[in-house]
């Protein structure tokens, strides 16, 4: 099976990196986000693969806070993201908020699922290494879940996510990585109802599934995707608007930031 037929079979919904972007900040700004009220959050994995699109969220969104650990896991805890909250700009409607969050996978073919090709590199190479490592340990039969001070994030990522395994099974990697991507969406939910106050605050929550194909292409699979703005949550789409739907969008968005234009001014 082609890696084509494997994205259509495992992640149909999926779109390039620059797509869900472009697509996703469309949907923010119908909410009243924007580059110059709104500050991202950014948790994907340390692997390098993972920055091109980061690099698509800074250029469209500017500065971004990294709040990254292996595999994508959110380990900065409450300080972490109290800090990030001090960074947003001043607006008198109230901080703007988003957080993108999300585990990769590498896919060459369906023979080759947890694999992909680097720059400079001519030998095959594993993605997500993090998660490829921990289901290599579960078959192997000798897991340790202890905390390892000499290997903290990846001692804490099988601490989080053995609650998510059935007890005797290992899953397929795409399968590890999608309850891997369920426990970064607990973790962010848990984090902002513990440092958000949403009476002063709004945000929203893009997660998903980032992966790397063949010839340098990412896609990026959508999963929990919402903004909650003045206490309410709006879900978002990253299909594109017919045109009277946009139009009434971009009357709504613009009533929304009418205050924030005004004071920039």
């Amino acid at each position: 099976m082609s890696f084509e037929d494997t994205l259509a079979t495992h992640f149909p919904t999926a779109v390039t990196d620059g797509e869900f972007v472009t697509r996703s900040y469309a949907a923010l700004r119908a909410h009243g986000f924007q580059p110059m009220n709104t500050f991202a959050g950014v948790g994907l994995c340390r692997d390098e693969l993972t920055r091109p699109f980061a690099d698509k969220i800074r250029e469209t969104w500017g500065e971004t806070f990294n709040i990254s650990s292996l595999a994508g896991m959110l380990f900065l805890g409450t300080a972490g993201f109290t800090a990030s909250l001090h960074h947003a700009p001043d607006d008198d409607q109230g901080t703007r908020h988003i957080y993108f969050a999300m585990p990769h996978i590498g896919i060459n073919s369906s023979e080759e699922i947890g694999w992909c090709y680097r720059s400079g590199q001519q030998q095959i190479s594993k993605a997500c290494g993090a998660l490829v490592a921990f289901r290599e340990e579960l078959e192997s039969g000798t897991l340790r879940v202890d905390l390892d001070p000499d290997n903290l994030e990846q001692s804490m990522l099988k601490q989080r996510l053995i609650h998510k395994l059935r007890y005797g099974k290992v899953p397929g990697l795409i399968t590890m990585t999608k309850l891997t991507h369920e426990a970064i969406l607990e973790d962010l939910e848990r984090m902002i109802r513990l440092t958000i106050d949403t009476s002063r605050s709004h945000y929203a929550i893009l997660t998903g599934i980032q992966i790397h194909g063949p010839h340098n292409r990412t896609y990026i699979w959508p999963g929990k995707m919402y903004a909650v703005v003045e206490g309410k949550r709006h879900p978002l789409s990253l299909e594109k608007p017919a045109d009277g739907a946009k139009k009434k969008l971009v009357r709504r968005a613009g009533r929304s930031l009418g205050g924030a234009n005004r004071r920039k001014r």
